[in-house]
């Protein structure tokens, strides 16, 4: 190699020291006006990460407990600590459990006391229920005309009977043609309409 070519070689690598050198230099700049905030952030960060980390252990420690609980109520539903455990840990999985109660018990009060569920679904299954459980026909006409309603069909199909035992034969008629031409009740509601009422 000549010397000329040693110069430039040694040029080179003296720039690109300088390159990293000036680099270097505006980091430790950078670092050292925004350091406040840097280690803010990554304290956040970390605050963040650890809290999120506690809110799931918490949440599947409630979980676990609210399952055990409703286990518990299963195998015997008057075990009070039980109630509560599930009520507190999982009020929709206990309104859940006190549905299937008052169903099982044709409980009408507590049907009525589940019309008020913080669950929408338990909410409307337990107004269809009791309309139903009680045979009240304005009840679950009122049901049927909701549009948000989840058996709103079968509110239909159960009105229209009780009007046929009453012998109204044209309400009847007039509350099946209102069932839903897409419902499985459908089929029903023709039956009836054709050999069903006379």
């Amino acid at each position: 190699m000549s010397l000329k070519e040693n110069i430039n070689m040694v040029r080179e690598e003296l720039n690109q020291e300088e390159k990293l050198f000036a680099g270097a230099v505006r980091t430790e700049r950078f670092v050292k006006k925004y350091k406040m905030p840097i280690i803010s952030a990554l304290t956040t960060i970390v605050i963040v990460v650890i809290a999120y980390s506690l809110y799931q252990v918490n949440v599947a420690k409630a979980v676990a407990s609210s399952n055990e609980a409703y286990i518990v109520l299963l195998n015997d539903p008057q075990d009070k600590a039980a109630q509560e455990i599930l009520k507190e840990n999982n009020a929709a999985l206990f309104d859940a459990w006190q549905f299937r109660r008052a169903l099982d018990q044709q409980d009408e009060a507590l049907l009525q006391t589940l019309t008020s569920s913080s669950s929408d679904v338990i909410s409307d299954l337990s107004r269809y229920e009791l309309a139903a459980l009680k045979k009240d026909k304005s009840a679950l006409n009122a049901y049927a005309l909701e549009q948000a309603s989840i058996l709103k069909d079968l509110a239909l199909l159960n009105e229209a009977v009780l009007l046929m035992k009453e012998k109204k034969i044209e309400e009847a008629k007039a509350r099946l043609r209102l069932i839903d031409e897409k419902s499985s009740l459908n089929k029903i509601a023709t039956l009836l309409q054709h050999y069903g009422v006379k």
